[in-house]
């Protein structure tokens, strides 16, 4: 139990090179992705689906009493399923583009919750991969897992200096279009076709200065209202799907 509470913390898993997935939905991502399981748990009084989450993962789950379960849970209650998984994060060599590949490319991102939304987005649209540049958050935070519903599982993910990552993209031919409000181009009228990594800074500095020298196709989301910004896990999906939609009818 001291184990699993102190996976909690940033350092023990990176040493571990594991993360904590809870619940139905995220656990069952995890193990139809083909994630190496090390260990799984279920409350005494799971249910069916619970169980059925972990079938193929190899591993076979230990029972634990309801205060132990909660105990170890990141969330305190409500779990029925808990295992630990492999780190899903790679290198960025070992990332396998397309031809015509998607990329979306987070810098600093600082909260759990947004990284985790951007990754359901993009396994909704289909990219290739997700680059998480300097980032302040882990990605194999337990609250990313969770807030990705597993997603962080089905997209390939990787994590890289912001320097690495513009390295990569210009040694594969890939074009920078870096979200800016300063843009004079929006993102219906840009070009978001071809090989492309679209870039999305944080809400409150944007994006480093590296990137802007970067990007060769700045584009901004027009907005009508008051607000100057959106969230930054918002227009990660705007864009995404804008490039999507062009995509589709190329």
């Amino acid at each position: 139990m001291k184990r699993l509470v102190d996976l909690r913390r940033p350092r023990t898993r990176r040493a571990a090179g594991v993360t904590l997935v809870e619940g139905i939905v995220e656990v069952g991502r995890a193990v139809r992705s083909g994630a190496a399981v090390a260990e799984a748990y279920l409350r005494e009084d799971h249910s069916p689906e619970a169980l059925a989450a972990l079938s193929g993962s190899g591993v076979e789950p230990t029972l634990l009493g309801t205060g132990a379960f909660d105990k170890a849970s990141v969330r305190g209650s409500g779990a029925e399923v808990l295992a630990v998984v492999a780190d899903p994060t790679v290198a960025l060599d070992e990332l396998e583009l397309g031809s015509d590949p998607l990329v979306l490319v987070v810098e600093g991102v600082e909260k759990p919750g947004n990284l985790g939304a951007m990754l359901r987005t993009a396994d909704a649209v289909g990219i290739d991969a997700v680059i998480v540049a300097d980032p302040t958050t882990d990605v194999a935070n337990p609250n990313v897992v969770r807030a990705s519903l597993g997603c962080v599982f089905t997209v390939p993910v990787a994590t890289a200096s912001s320097e690495e990552a513009i390295g990569f993209l210009g040694d594969r031919g890939i074009e920078v279009a870096a979200t800016l409000t300063t843009a004079t181009t929006s993102h219906w009228d840009a070009d978001l076709t071809g090989p492309i990594a679209l870039v999305v800074g944080t809400e409150h500095e944007g994006l480093s200065a590296a990137w802007l020298e970067a990007a060769s196709r700045p584009v901004r989301i027009p907005m009508a209202g008051e607000a100057d910004s959106l969230n930054a896990s918002v227009s990660a999906a705007v864009v995404l799907y804008e490039a999507a939609r062009q995509r589709s009818t190329a």
